[in-house]
Parts: C-alpha cells; structure tokens; sequence
C-alpha cells in the first residue's frame, strides 16, 4: 500500500511538466483606443460598442445566478462563485462581472474557505447617525470584495421602514429618507472607493417581503417622491453608484423591473442616472416592455433579455440604440469605478482589520434605551456577581438571514454547523458576550444560564448582584414576522428575572423593533441590533463604560401593533392552498412614514425615532435660524462628568399650505464634548430637504410661508424651537 501511493505521487509529479507544456499561449495583449485611461467613461465605452458584435451585445446584459447557491446549479468558468455572473468579452479586454451578496459582510465565503467580516446590520449602522462610519462600513466590504477576486456588490439596500415586522429591515436604513439616503450613500460611495461597482436597491418600494413577488403598492406620486424615493434620490447623488435593483413588486400596476415612471422618468432622466438597471434574482417578466420602460440587464438566465431580445432587436422591435444604451451603462460603469483599468487580485482578507472596523461601528451602533438610576455603566470593582441570561450569550450573537446571511467562521457558535450558513436559519457568529463581559468584570462572579427555564434563570438572578438578560429576534429575506412581540416565550423570561432581581438589564438583539411589556420593570436596556463579529467586544466596553454610547434609533419602537398604519402586515394571513393571488398594498399613510405617522396621529411611541441615551447629559441653548443663508445654529453642552457625543438634530415644521402635519429631520451632526464642554453647531439646510413634491407641475417647490425650525436630542422631545 505504502509503495502504491509512492507510484502514484511520483505519476502526478511527471504528469505536471506535461501538463504545463500543453497549456495553450496567452493571447496577444489586446489594443484598443478604449482602453486609453485618459478618456472619458462614456468615451471609451462608446468606442467599445463601436467593436462589438449583436451577440457581444446580448451577452452583457443577462448573466447567470445562482452557482453556488443552489446545489447542482452550473457553475461557469471564471465565475467567483458568486449571487451571480456575466462572461467577459476576452477579445476586447472587457472582464467579467462577478457580483456578491454583502448587505452586511461578503457573503458564501465559506464556498472556497474565505474569510468574510460580519459588520453589524445596516440598520445599526444607521443608528449610529455617523456618515464617516458609514463609509468605513462601504470600505470594509469593498475591500474584502477585492480581496475575494470579486468585482460588484449587490448591497445597498435603501428601502425605507414603513412595515416594522418586514423581515429586511436589518438591511436597510431606518425609516428616515434623509438618513437612510446618506447613510448608504456613504457606505456606497467607500464601497466603490476601493474600486469595486457598488449597487444601490431594491427601487422601489419592496417595504414588505410578505407577497414581494405578487404584490401591488398603490401610491401617490407627491409620497413617492418625498418618502422612499427621495431615499434613492440621496444615495445615489452622494455614491455615483454603478447599479440600481429593480424590485419584485408592481407600483400602481406595473412591476417595478418595467416601471417606465421609476425607471425613464425618474432614475434615468430626472435623477440622470449613468449606470444600469439590473433586475432582482428572477423580477424581469418581459422583454421588450421591461427593455423599453428602462431595464438594463436580467437576472439571472436569459429568459427574457437573450434570444428573445436579440429577436426584438433584429425585427426593431426594440431599437438597437437602446441595446446599445443598455450596454453603454453597464461598460461606462466599468470603466468609471476601475475595474477594467484595475481589476481585482484574489488574496488573503485581514480578518483582524475587519473586526476592527466592525467593533468601531458597533461602539457607535449600540442604543442605550433605559437606564434608570443610573445602573449603567457597571462598575467593575463594585460588582461582585453578575446573572448572564438567555440567547447564546455564553458562545455568540446572532445575525440576519437571507442574502445577507454572511458565513460564521469555524461554523455556528451554537449548533457547531460548519460550512456554508443555511437558508432563513438562524445563525450565531463566535463573538461571546459571555467572555468579554468576564474579562471586564475580573473580580465578579460571572455566571451563564440558558434561560430555557425561566424559574432556573430567576433563580440564578435572585442569587446576583446584576442580571443581564439577552433576548432576540431573528428577521429573514422571504418572510416577514407576524408581530412585535418576542418570540420564544422571551417576554416571560424577562419578567420572571426582573422580579427576581430589581438590577436587571437587557439587552436586544433584533433585525427591527419589538414591543417590551416588561419595560417598567427592568432598569436598563440597550438595542444592539444584530451587533457583527465585533458585537461582544462593544457590549462590553458599552456595559462597562469603556465606550460611552451615543447612538439613536433610526426607526420608532411601536407599544403596540394597533398603532402601526397597517396593524397587520399585508398579505400575510393569505395562505391557499396553492399560490396566493395577487394584491393590492394601498400605502394609506402615504407620506406619514415612522415617526411621522406618529406625529400626525398623535400617537405615543414606547421609543421615538432618534432616541437614545448617554452616560452624561446635554443642554440646549441660543437657536438661531438664518433664513438668507438657510442655516439653523444652536449651543450644545455636555452638562454632566463624563465625555460624550451628542448627534444634535435639527427639524423643520414646513408651513400651513404644505398640508404635513409633521416635522421633518432635515441635518444633524455628531459633537464630541468633554465634561462641561459647549460647542456651538451650524447646520446647512438643504433647500430640498425643506421642499415638497407638487405632483401638478412634476416637480419640487419650498413653500411660501414660516418655517419652524427645532433643535434637540430626538424626533419627540425639544429643547430649543424658533
């Protein structure tokens, strides 16, 4: 047997010369005008399509999909194994596309063993009101692409928070257009700094997974435009990103992928949108509708926009310049963001520098929600035993699933499952607050119950000093949760420890929020969303005091369903025994989005839109409102002992005749002040952010009359108005 396998190596090693030797010549190095650097974008993909063949053509804009993600599925040479793929042209030196999943990470990097940073939730990375961490978040994932061998994410999502239970709100940014659109317009635009094509979706209105593929919103043009489009309208101003992703639903009945009023009217003409239209895994359902009203590239198969188009084409069906146009895109985009000038080199990704970065952002993500008597932050020489409850808190944190899901390193905390992570099942990365919070707390007892048994963990509780229960929610692309309410019997858990210890803490790990009828009873909780590799390190430095926290939650938290618009999500109790028939959405509220519906209802919230606690305190003074130079300035104090950052909002009440019965976020900054320290902030207001959308003359207006301007810490509550 020994003696065998000897033979054998020794074959495969003569074997190799051989092999070498038959390996065909490189092809000559391709010369083309195009590929003089010092053009233009658009002038060197115009001298490209100069070159190409109707086939060359067809072939950029459908690709395949799938790959890795589904068992059996083919998987083409060159293709990095990605969400999906589109062949190069060899001869003409244009690369091909290889485009990832990375809401939050680079997703299936366990395919080939590759190493992906876990950020926290987009949706936490809103909450840090911070565009600097933002576009530290793009480049974290910008570059991992790069170093994977990849050249496009399929990230970016910008869909605002209308339905609270929708199972991607840990993917977008919040419920605010003018957060959610800096927000990721400045992840985007670190995104394509690191010269990988960035991608801003789902355009528009997929608000809800319920239905996604069937559904029809139904929706005003004025509340098109100062909603969840105005989002889109920001994001992409600031990241000149490379793609925008149609959704699957239909608007005002047409789907979103041959929407010719989202897709010519507004992204294209209006907006002036450079890059490509690429559809939603399987959202073309047409070839020459979906060609002309805007779409640019399907995906993935060639269903609709392969041989059927090359037919539309050569009848005139559809016109070769909008072929032409369709291609000009998606090579302009190329040569704009470097990939054919600098295409990306496979290598190692930095895990160390990723959960670096992931531990910064999540420092800045994490809310302090309550902290009554100021319990928080723990002294860790005082305390002398500390209960640690529920969740996985002993091994990991959990993450949102769906195309978002990116890979735990070494497998699941919990189950120990390795490999790549399951369809729309919960995952645990290996971040655990258990260890990190002993490693604070060096002279306490730190003890772990599971909380299975709600009377073993009370038990536990009564026995501690402190009691810190971690509860969670997970939330999945392709369904949505049918209640705010926790699930598992949480809720139970958390009173059952609450009243056996009054020093009880918790901590919520979420993809949106949840209703707490537990509230008045525990003394503190923080919302740490779905928190990243790096979530342990920063609840404890946060529980501890290492990190004072400053951020403010980017969607209101309900008390309960009955005051949501929609008490009950759209669709969700249609179940016949086949497919569900299609249905209408009418976005009754219209413009009252979030805390804006709350406003103008005059409905109390359990937490308002950009609420959040410090561990010092803040003061308001001297606002001022320049109307000439469209400027709000205000003083900021820190009036407490402690150093700390305050995200100082601004808002603005619009006049009579704009009929909104609501303020609106219109600036905000970020202050670091000392203990005692004041700083006077001067806000820039944007004229559009002070504007409506008159759906009569098609465009936007300030409206003549008083504008109210108010400063203070959240949507809510204000210190200062003028």
């Amino acid at each position: 047997m020994r003696n065998r396998r000897l033979t054998t190596r020794r074959a495969l090693l003569l074997a190799i010369p051989a092999l070498l030797l038959a390996q065909p010549a490189k092809p000559p190095k391709v010369q083309g005008p195009w590929l003089d650097k010092t053009l233009p974008p658009d002038r060197r993909a115009d001298l490209v399509i100069a070159q190409m063949t109707l086939d060359e053509k067809i072939q950029l804009v459908h690709g395949t999909g799938w790959g890795a993600m589904r068992p059996g599925s083919p998987i083409p040479p060159g293709s990095n194994e990605g969400a999906g793929f589109v062949p190069g042209i060899e001869r003409l030196a244009i690369p091909a596309i290889n485009l990832a999943d990375s809401a939050v990470g680079v997703r299936m990097g366990a395919v080939e063993s590759r190493y992906a940073t876990l950020l926290p939730s987009t949706l936490a990375a809103a909450a840090s009101f911070d565009p600097e961490a933002a576009y530290l978040y793009g480049s974290v994932i910008g570059r991992e692409l790069r170093d994977q061998g990849t050249n496009m994410s399929i990230g970016g999502g910008v869909d605002l928070i209308r339905e609270p239970r929708n199972g991607r709100n840990f993917e977008y940014a919040g419920e605010d257009p003018i957060l959610a659109g800096i927000i990721v317009g400045q992840l985007m635009k670190g995104l394509q700094a690191q010269q990988v094509m960035g991608d801003i979706k789902h355009y528009a209105f997929n608000d809800q997974e319920t239905g996604r593929n069937i559904l029809n919103v139904i929706l005003d043009k004025r509340a098109m435009r100062e909603t969840d489009l105005l989002a889109f309208q920001i994001a992409l101003k600031i990241s000149q990103a490379a793609g925008v992703m149609c959704s699957y639903n239909k608007l005002n009945g047409d789907y979103a992928c041959e929407n010719d009023y989202l897709l010519n009217q507004v992204l294209k003409k209006e907006w002036g949108f450079q890059g490509w239209v690429l559809s939603d895994w399987g959202g073309t359902h047409s070839t020459t509708k979906a060609a002309l009203n805007g779409l640019d590239q399907e995906m993935p198969g060639e269903t609709f926009f392969g041989a059927p188009l090359k037919k539309a084409v050569e009848s005139g069906e559809v016109p070769e310049a909008r072929l032409n146009d369709m291609v000009h895109r998606i090579l302009r985009s190329m040569f704009a963001c470097g990939v054919i000038d600098n295409p990306p080199v496979r290598s190692v990704v930095d895990p160390f520098q990723g959960l670096e970065d992931a531990q910064h952002i999540a420092e800045e993500s994490i809310v302090l929600l309550k902290n009554d008597a100021g319990l928080l932050p723990l002294n860790a020489a005082r305390v002398a035993s500390i209960a640690l409850i529920g969740s996985h808190a002993d091994v990991g944190v959990l993450s949102g699933g769906g195309s978002a899901q990116v890979d735990p390193p070494g497998g699941d905390a919990v189950t120990h499952r390795k490999g790549g992570a399951g369809w729309m099942r919960p995952v645990w990365f290996p971040s655990s607050p258990l260890k990190y919070i002993r490693a604070k707390a060096t002279q306490a007892t730190v003890e772990y119950n599971d909380g299975s048994d709600p009377a073993a963990a009370a038990k536990l509780a009564k026995a501690s000093q402190v009691a810190i229960v971690f509860v969670n929610q997970f939330m999945s692309e392709g369904r949505d949760v049918a209640t705010l309410s926790l699930p598992d019997k949480q809720d139970a858990l958390v009173s059952a420890v609450a009243a056996a210890n009054p020093h009880t803490i918790v901590v919520i790990e979420s993809g949106g929020p949840v209703s707490m009828p537990w509230i008045g009873d525990v003394k503190g909780v923080l919302e740490a969303w779905y928190p990243g590799i790096g979530g342990a390190q920063a609840l404890a430095a946060i529980l501890f005091g290492d990190v004072n926290p400053s951020a403010k939650s980017p969607v209101t938290f309900a008390k309960t369903e009955a005051d949501l618009p929609h008490p009950q999500v759209p669709g969700i109790d249609l179940k016949p025994a086949n497919r569900p028939p299609p249905f209408d959405v009418p976005y009754t509220e219209g413009l009252k989005v979030g805390y804006k519906w709350f406003e103008a209802e005059h409905k109390q919230p359990l937490f308002a839109f950009a609420y959040g606690l410090s561990y010092t305190t803040f003061a308001y003074s001297a606002l001022k409102a320049d109307g000439a130079a469209r400027t709000v300035s205000f003083n900021v104090k820190n009036t407490g002992k402690r150093a700390g950052t305050e995200v100082a909002q601004a808002y603005v009440t619009l006049p009579d005749a704009a009929g909104e019965p609501f303020k609106r976020l219109v600036a905000w900054e970020r202050v670091p002040l000392k203990a005692g320290e004041s700083k006077t902030v001067t806000l820039k207001l944007d004229p559009l952010y002070l504007s409506i959308f008159n759906a009569e003359k098609d465009g936007w207006e300030l409206v003549a009359g008083d504008y109210k301007a108010l400063a203070g810490p959240l949507s809510s509550s204000f210190r200062i108005g003028q």
